[in-house]
């Protein structure tokens, strides 16, 4: 299993929290509940496996995009 632990910030409330990255399935999209204030966090997860890197995006999913 590949796993990765990162700090994130919580878009909703700014509450630090520990994450573990699961990265043995490739790319993924996702969503997470904030243990503070319960709101969802979008995680999007790729895996860049010829120059074998982890890159990840975190977002309220709630974003206007103009």
């Amino acid at each position: 299993m590949k796993i990765k632990t990162v700090n994130i910030k919580c878009p909703h409330c700014g509450h630090l929290m520990h994450l573990q990255l699961d990265y043995s399935q490739g790319d993924q999209n996702y969503f997470e509940d904030c243990s503070n204030c319960c709101n969802p966090i979008h995680i999007k997860m790729h895996l860049d496996e010829a120059n074998q890197t982890l890159s990840f995006h975190v977002d309220a999913d709630d974003e206007q995009y103009y």
